[in-house]
C-alpha cells in the first residue's frame, strides 16, 4: 500500500504539501514565477523532497510535465559514466516546444562518486539556460561544495507528530482500516517525522488485521513501548541486576530487537523517565553510548547487553 497510496495520493501541486511550510512558501513563489534556479532539497528521509520536486514541476510545466522531466535515482546510478551519458544527452536536447527549460530530477543525489559530481557541475554550468537541475539529499555535506554554491538549498525537518497523526489517520479513513486513537499516536511516535516510514508501518499492522491496535503497531515495528522501557530502567534501579536482566531478555524476544535497536530507543525514552535525576540520566546515557559502541565493533551482543545492565545497576541502583 505504502507507494502505491504514496504515488495514488501525492500532492498535485506545491500548494497541497503538508508541513514544511518555510520550504513551501519559497517554492510557491517559483511555481507563480513559472521558473527557477538549480535546487538542492536536503532533509531527512519520508520529509516530501520528492513529491516537492515532483509538485514545482507539475506546476511550472502542467500536466505534460513527464516530456520536460528526467527523473533519475542516483544511488542506482551513481557512476561518472551514467552522468556523462544519459543526464549529459537530455540535458542537451531542445525543451518542448512552448517552455523555455527542461528539469532532470536527481534523487539520492550524496550517493553520487566525487568524479560524477565533478562532471555533473560542468553539465550545470555549460546548460543552465536550457536545463534545471533538483537534486535531493539526505546530507547535503556529502555534495561537493561547487554544486552547492550554484543551488538554491531548501532543508526539510522531520514531520512533526501532529502532523503524520494528521496524515496517517486520512490514509486509514481513505483505505478503510479501523485505526485507534491509541495506535495512531504509536505510529507517529515510531516514525520520528519520515511519513513513509508511518504509512509503511500502517500497511503492515493493517495486513495483519483490520483493526489496528496500540499493541499491534509495536508488535509489528520492532518497537518497544515507552512503558517497557522505562521498566527495564526501574527495574535497573530498585530490583538488581538478575530482574533487569530477564526483563531485558523478555524485551529483546517478544519485539524482536537487535541490540543497537534496543539502545536507540532507550536513549530516546530516558528524557521522559521521571524516577531519574538529571546526573543519572548522564551516567545512563554515558553507559548506553559505551555499549552501543562496542556493539558497532563487533562485540558479542548478549554480553554486551548484560554489561551494560550491571553497569546501570550499579550507577542507579538503590
Amino acid at each position: 500500500m505504502s507507494e502505491l497510496w504514496v504515488e495514488r495520493h501525492r500532492p498535485q501541486t506545491v500548494g497541497d504539501i503538508k508541513g514544511q511550510r518555510a520550504v513551501v512558501d519559497r517554492l510557491k513563489a517559483y511555481a507563480e514565477m513559472r521558473s527557477f534556479p538549480h535546487l538542492l532539497l536536503s532533509g531527512p528521509p519520508g520529509t516530501g523532497k520528492t513529491t516537492a520536486a515532483i509538485a514545482l514541476t507539475r506546476d511550472v510545466f502542467g500536466e505534460n510535465y513527464r516530456m520536460n522531466l528526467l527523473e533519475m535515482n542516483a544511488s542506482d546510478e551513481r557512476k561518472l559514466e551514467s552522468i556523462r551519458t544519459k543526464v549529459k544527452q537530455f540535458a542537451k536536447t531542445a525543451p518542448s516546444p512552448g517552455t523555455s527549460f527542461k528539469v532532470i530530477f536527481l534523487d539520492e543525489a550524496d550517493a553520487l562518486t566525487p568524479d560524477a559530481q565533478g562532471a555533473l557541475r560542468r553539465i550545470m554550468e555549460q546548460n543552465a539556460q536550457t536545463c534545471r537541475f533538483i537534486l535531493s539529499c539526505n546530507y547535503s555535506s556529502k555534495i561537493i561544495e561547487p554544486i552547492q554554491s550554484r543551488c538554491a538549498v531548501f532543508r526539510f525537518r522531520p514531520l512533526a507528530e501532529d502532523q503524520v497523526l494528521e496524515m496517517i489517520t486520512s490514509v486509514a479513513e481513505l483505505e478503510g482500516i479501523n485505526l485507534d486513537a491509541e495506535a495512531a499516536v504509536a505510529i507517529a511516535h515510531v516514525s520520528l517525522g519520515d511519513l513513509r516510514k508511518a504509512i509503511t508501518s500502517l500497511q503492515v499492522a493493517a495486513s495483519l488485521d483490520s483493526n489496528v491496535t496500540r499493541d499491534l503497531v509495536y508488535e509489528t515495528t520492532a518497537t518497544a513501548p515507552p512503558e517497557e522501557l522505562h521498566g527495564y530502567i526501574l527495574a535497573c534501579k530498585e530490583d538488581g541486576f538478575q530482574p533487569a536482566r530477564r526483563r531485558l531478555k523478555e524485551l529483546l524476544d517478544r519485539f524482536g530487537l537487535a541490540g543497537t535497536d534496543l539502545v536507540n530507543q532507550m536513549h530516546r525514552e530516558l528524557g521522559s523517565t521521571t524516577f531519574l535525576d538529571e546526573a543519572q540520566k548522564l551516567a545512563v546515557t554515558e553507559a548506553m553510548a559505551e555499549c552501543d559502541f562496542r556493539m558497532v565493533e563487533g562485540g558479542g551482543e548478549a554480553l554486551q547487553l548484560d554489561a551494560m545492565t550491571a553497569r546501570i545497576c550499579s550507577l542507579i541502583g538503590s
